[in-house]
């Protein structure tokens, strides 16, 4: 762990801040969106049919992995906790304006307010609960794996963490919004293996961008491999 004083200090604070934003609008993003489905079939391999939210979803895991790798486990489990709270205030603000009524010349009235919005409230808690069980499995894992190899090997443990973590977390979500009759149980297994086949994808994907971050995070603050930075 390495101490940081005068000037990087606070850059490094400053980066940390940056990352959390990103974290916590992608996760509050995904729960408000979660309900438009589109076709995406590329170079006419396999047609996913996959829901938007899932578009800024896999930057939550890609930040986490790069906080982890950082900035060490601790701040990892902040910004999951940072998350959850996000959410939850948003979840808030939205009942209080779904509940509030619609004026005449309201461009957008109740009963659509409500058809976009009205699911919410169980999106955002079965997001919360599958996201917040996959993000821990995904630190723990990462860790796991950090401590085993010695801090080499970083796309191994940025994939075994993220696959699995993925897996819970696709898993979970429609486990929850079927049992409570927000997507039909016929939907089930394909949404499951689509949406978790995108992960995975995506997480193959994000692997050389995370060896970016770290590179740069190295550069920047002359860390050893392995060597995390340590800010309060």
């Amino acid at each position: 762990m390495k101490t940081l004083l005068g000037a990087d200090l606070r850059k490094a604070h400053r980066i940390y801040l940056v990352l959390a934003a990103l974290f916590i609008c992608s996760l509050v993003v995904s729960n408000l969106i979660f309900q438009k489905f589109f076709y995406w079939n590329p170079l006419g391999l396999f047609n996913f049919e996959i829901s938007v939210g899932l578009l800024p979803y896999p930057i939550t895991f890609l930040i986490t992995d790069l906080v982890s790798e950082i900035y060490g486990r601790r701040k990892a489990n902040d910004l999951v906790l940072a998350g959850i709270f996000a959410s939850v205030f948003s979840l808030g603000i939205i009942y209080v304006a779904d509940m509030a009524p619609a004026t005449g010349f309201s461009a957008i009235q109740d009963d659509v307010f409500n058809k976009v919005f009205g699911a919410t409230t169980i999106a955002v808690i079965a997001s919360m609960l599958a996201y917040l069980f996959a993000q821990f499995v995904d630190i723990q894992i990462y860790h796991f794996w950090k401590r085993l190899t010695k801090g080499k090997m970083l796309w191994l443990r940025n994939n075994a963490s993220t696959i699995f973590s993925q897996f819970v977390d696709t898993m979970s979500v429609l486990l929850l919004l079927c049992y409570y009759n927000v997507i039909p149980w016929e939907r089930f297994w394909p949404l499951l293996g689509a949406g978790f086949l995108f992960k995975l994808l995506v997480a193959l994907i994000d692997t050389p961008l995370l060896y970016l971050g770290v590179y740069v995070f190295r550069r920047l603050f002359k860390l050893d491999v392995g060597e995390e930075i340590k800010i309060d």
